[in-house]
């Protein structure tokens, strides 16, 4: 682990030292997804209610600049002046290196679709069959540990050959048993299990974006 990725965790449990129980746990979760990119993968989130926002802030912090900068690499600002020599300057200034993720919360034709016509416990698992490639990743957001829509889409990528990694309260739930990494912050109360979950995912996506774009 590069100094300044464990430099961001050692600041960040300096800030929060009730979390430093969950250390083991955040770093193993780096590292699972440190080679999920170094193999070329992606990574799904999914939630319910603030769960759901957390879905989306994740992604949005690593499909695009988060701390860094993240300049495109010179054969992508290549194959943009071959083909559009006019244009690939501002082309090139504009991308940002991205970490592929998706949530699973945003798709709403075919989660309303799917909630209608079949089931809304299995809303997460279908995005997760049609996503998922083995070595991929999926992260699971449930206070309780036990939201059902979460928990069939783990069963889900487990089938599929994903590693998946939690996001849940102090108890663990069926996330517990679930998930290659569970990170079970201190707290039993919903809106507290939240206000933890946010820096630990920030602290997640700084680290990655450090190890990948520094």
């Amino acid at each position: 682990m590069k100094k300044g990725v464990a430099d961001m965790l050692d600041n960040l449990l300096a800030r929060y030292s009730e979390l430093d129980g969950c250390r083991k746990d955040i770093e193993a979760a780096f590292l699972l997804l440190k080679q999920c990119y170094e193999n070329g993968g992606k990574v799904l989130v999914c939630g319910n209610g603030g769960s759901a926002a957390d879905s989306e802030h994740i992604v949005g912090e690593l499909m695009k600049g988060f701390l860094l900068k993240r300049k495109i690499c010179a054969e992508d600002v290549e194959k943009l002046k071959e083909l559009f020599p006019e244009e690939s300057g501002y082309l090139a200034d504009s991308l940002q290196g991205a970490l592929p993720a998706i949530s699973l919360v945003s798709q709403s034709a075919i989660s309303s679709a799917y909630i209608n016509d079949i089931s809304a416990d299995m809303v997460f698992a279908q995005q997760v069959y049609g996503y998922a490639k083995e070595g991929d990743i999926l992260i699971g957001l449930s206070t309780s540990g036990n939201s059902q829509n979460v928990v069939n889409a783990l069963r889900v990528s487990k089938a599929s050959g994903m590693k998946s990694i939690g996001m849940t309260g102090i108890t663990g739930g069926s996330l517990k048993e679930l998930c290659d990494v569970v990170i079970c912050v201190p707290a039993t109360e919903t809106y507290i299990i939240q206000e933890y979950h946010l820096p630990i995912y920030h602290v997640l996506c700084a680290m990655l974006e450090i190890e990948f774009f520094e």
